[in-house]
């Protein structure tokens, strides 16, 4: 993929976008990921029919790092989301976020009325930190995701915990873009989160205006599946939690024919 460089307000973003010239689709990956997690979609088919976008996160990939620790919040990176949708004339974008994307996602959409829709994945709403021990698994890898200094040995137990078949190639690449990360990215969400310093998405998944999409892997590792169908949400596509067979939480690298096969039929459903 062809990486280019925008400035937002002041902060050095990575992105790329598809060939496509279809509605707008715009990916967010998760915590200690890059923009290339989504290579594989932006550059086959779904790439060739929709005009995807994908960007890093500050401190992520080829972005720079934060200016501010401030920034390394969901507050700091849902601003950078509506930020990018708007430079890049996407704000009718579908957004779709998994992990830490999709809860920039959501904690953005306030910003982005004009945004068609919502999928997320491996993104349980909360309302607040108290509410994070019943939307989680208690994964210990998890830990490894809010730590500043993670070595080898962390980076690839963090990763083990994003996919159900521990293929080399995967592991190799989720790993390599945990080292990569500004460890003050990691410490920075954690200290935000312990604060409060998030949006209600309880409140915004129980008021959305547009459908939002939840998928599920069959083996997600980090996410309560009964958490999420308890959750009033009544834009949510099909009316149900979308149960991804094969996957766990890295549903668009594990299980690609089926992540861009939902993408189409939500998109398709749209009009």
């Amino acid at each position: 993929m062809d990486e280019q460089q925008i400035d937002l307000d002041g902060q050095r973003i990575t992105y790329t976008h598809s060939e496509g010239a279809g509605r707008p689709v715009i990916f967010v990956h998760g915590n200690s990921s890059s923009l290339r997690t989504w290579s594989e979609i932006m550059t086959g088919s779904f790439g060739q029919q929709f005009r995807c976008l994908a960007f890093d996160l500050p401190g992520h990939g080829s972005s720079a790092p934060a200016a501010s620790s401030q920034d390394y919040s969901l507050p700091g990176y849902a601003a950078t989301l509506a930020a990018f949708a708007e430079a890049m004339n996407a704000t009718d974008a579908v957004i779709v976020g998994w992990s830490l994307g999709g809860h920039i996602a959501l904690d953005a959409s306030p910003a982005q009325p004009a945004a068609a829709g919502y999928v997320i994945y491996g993104t349980p709403p909360v309302a607040s930190p108290a509410q994070l021990g019943e939307a989680f698994l208690p994964n210990p890898a998890m830990n490894i995701g809010f730590t500043a200094s993670v070595g080898p040995e962390e980076a690839e137990a963090y990763a083990a915990s994003f996919t159900a078949d521990r293929s080399e190639p995967l592991l190799e690449e989720f790993t390599a873009d945990i080292l990569r990360t500004d460890g003050a990215a990691r410490a920075g969400l954690f200290a935000s989160i312990g604060e409060g310093r998030f949006a209600d998405e309880v409140a915004i998944v129980g008021t959305l205006p547009v459908p939002l999409a939840i998928l599920h892997g069959e083996h997600e590792a980090l996410v309560d599946l009964a958490y999420l169908q308890q959750l009033t949400i009544p834009a949510l596509w099909r009316g149900r939690v979308e149960l991804v067979p094969g996957a766990a939480h890295a549903i668009h690298r594990e299980t690609p024919e089926a992540f861009t096969g939902l993408l189409t039929q939500f998109i398709a459903d749209l009009g």
